[in-house]
Formats: C-alpha cells, structure tokens, sequence
C-alpha cells in the first residue's frame, strides 16, 4: 500500500483504503474501532481520531504486506491472526484497544529476529 494512493488533500481517505482492500468504508471503520458514521461525514473524517487510526491501519498492512504478498492477504492477517504475546488477540483487536504501536513494535521484534 502505497500511502500517496490512500490520501487527498492531506489526509487519509478511507474510500481509498476500501477499494484497495476490496471492502467497505463501513468495515474500515469497524476494524480500526470506529462507527460506521466516523467515515461518512467529512467532519469525522477529517478528525485527529479517525485519521490516527487509519494511518495506523495502513501502517500495519505495509509493514506485513512484503511477507503475505498481496494488501488482501496482509489485511486477512490483521482481522484474523492471532499475535502471540498478546493473550490470543489480532492485530485489529489491538488497533481497535489503540495499541497499534504495540503491533508496530512486535512486528519489528519478528523482523529483528527477536521472535524467530
């Protein structure tokens, strides 16, 4: 995921991050711990929460999207995986608690070698 791709004027757009993802801004919304209506107002989505938790969905995806391949297979991670060291949560559960820079940072242990 290229973050240019997923913005206009600035800031995430969450239609952008639904097509890529081949789903719905609703769902968006739902993985990232928000309303559905957080991402149909343009004052809601313009708001410092909503575009902190799509960045931090869209940061998640490209960090693992080179070990899966492909955006789909990278979000089917984030909704469905559990993450050890993290009493059997995914990463979206996490997203949604807002301890994304814990997924972040554990990603980074995995890649470091710490968790191998």
């Amino acid at each position: 995921m290229h973050i240019a791709n997923f913005s206009e004027s600035g800031q995430f757009e969450p239609e952008k991050i639904a097509i890529a993802l081949r789903t719905s801004a609703e769902e968006i919304a739902m993985t990232v711990g928000l309303g559905k209506d957080a991402l149909q107002r343009r004052a809601r989505i313009s708001s410092d929460k909503t575009q902190r938790r799509l960045r931090e969905l869209v940061e998640v995806i490209n960090k693992v999207e080179p070990r899966f391949g492909s955006e789909l297979m990278a979000y089917a991670w984030y909704r469905s995986e559990p993450l050890p060291g993290f009493d059997g949560q995914t990463a979206m559960q996490l997203v949604q608690q807002e301890q994304a820079q814990q997924v972040l940072e554990y990603l980074d242990a995995v890649d470091a070698g710490v968790f191998a």
